[in-house]
């Protein structure tokens, strides 16, 4: 890897060539500078519905301007609608909230419920991925490596300054004393722009286990655009809908997350005022599909791990 040099605030690192060109993935504190606004989608064709594919900003403002967009998408063939939210990476500080059920332990000072503090700066939140017996992957944060982290896994990583990124353990991202915390989940679901090979839209045990052997059941997602923004994406459908969703986001490497019914959940925040409390009061969910509320990760019975998004 190389270092970039891209303004003042901000340094960039070249994490993978695909045939989209050059991946970067953002690494350093930006402060008020910020990635374009997206592009609108293209939907996957037919009529389409009004505000399909067009972003609209959700959650409260970072540093003055919009650190999440959300849209919908309907699926070719089908009245399903997903979700899509496009992450300003350049904008938003992560953090792992780990649990006491995934990834387990009661040693974790980050775990929810969100608390006060937190929730004045909180600007959203989703779901993490499987639980480790079943995520073929490892767990690192806050000093504890609860899993070994395995060489070509899927790898959501993120940084001391809280910047995050998605990539292939060992090729795209590896240790280095800047990371704080990877969730693994997988193999990587898209790569080089593209859903990786061998995808079937019967599956239901390759790439996670449906509840009662629904295919279209709850799935969630999340990829790294060539700019360095991340795409969460979520909503009843197959794999192969999925890895297709993300692309259609413009996610040159995405992984999956969890999926059944309970438990993907994308909620932002947006208080009365700029320097408001985050609560489920204010909170809104991605897409209507999703059985869980904002308020889910307020609550302390909340024992699974998820990813919250703050201002920087």
């Amino acid at each position: 890897m190389r270092r970039v040099k891209s303004g003042t605030h901000c340094r960039a690192l070249i994490v993978g060539v695909t045939g989209l060109g050059l991946v970067f993935s953002l690494t350093s504190s930006v402060g008020a500078q910020s990635l374009s606004a997206p592009q609108p989608l293209l939907p996957f064709g037919g009529a389409h519905y009004v505000g399909e594919g067009q972003w609209v900003a959700s959650g409260r403002l970072t540093h003055g301007v919009p650190g999440i967009y959300v849209t919908t998408l309907r699926l070719a063939d089908s009245t399903n609608r997903v979700g899509v939210a496009w992450l300003n990476t350049s904008l938003l500080s992560a953090k792992i909230y780990s649990g006491s059920l995934s990834p387990g332990g009661r040693f974790w000072h980050y775990t929810a419920p969100i608390q006060r503090a937190a929730a004045r700066t909180l600007v959203g939140a989703f779901n993490g991925g499987f639980l480790l017996n079943a995520s073929n992957g490892g767990y690192l944060s806050e000093g504890h490596r609860v899993a070994p982290l395995r060489v070509g896994a899927a790898s959501l990583v993120i940084y001391r300054d809280g910047s995050m990124t998605v990539g292939q353990w060992g090729r795209d991202v590896r240790s280095s004393p800047s990371v704080v915390a990877v969730r693994q989940n997988l193999n990587l679901l898209v790569d080089g722009g593209q859903p990786v090979a061998g995808l079937v839209a019967s599956d239901i045990s390759k790439w996670g286990a449906a509840l009662h052997a629904v295919t279209n059941t709850m799935r969630s997602g999340i990829g790294l655009t060539k700019s360095g923004a991340l795409v969460y994406v979520a909503g009843p459908m197959t794999i192969v809908d999925l890895a297709k969703v993300l692309v259609r986001a413009r996610a040159v490497r995405a992984m999956t997350l969890d999926m059944n019914p309970l438990w993907p959940i994308f909620a932002t925040y947006s208080p009365a005022s700029p320097t408001g409390y985050a609560s489920a009061g204010n909170g809104k969910i991605l897409i209507d599909s999703m059985q869980q509320t904002a308020g889910r990760f307020f609550q302390p019975a909340y024992s699974r791990d998820f990813v919250t998004l703050s201002v920087r």
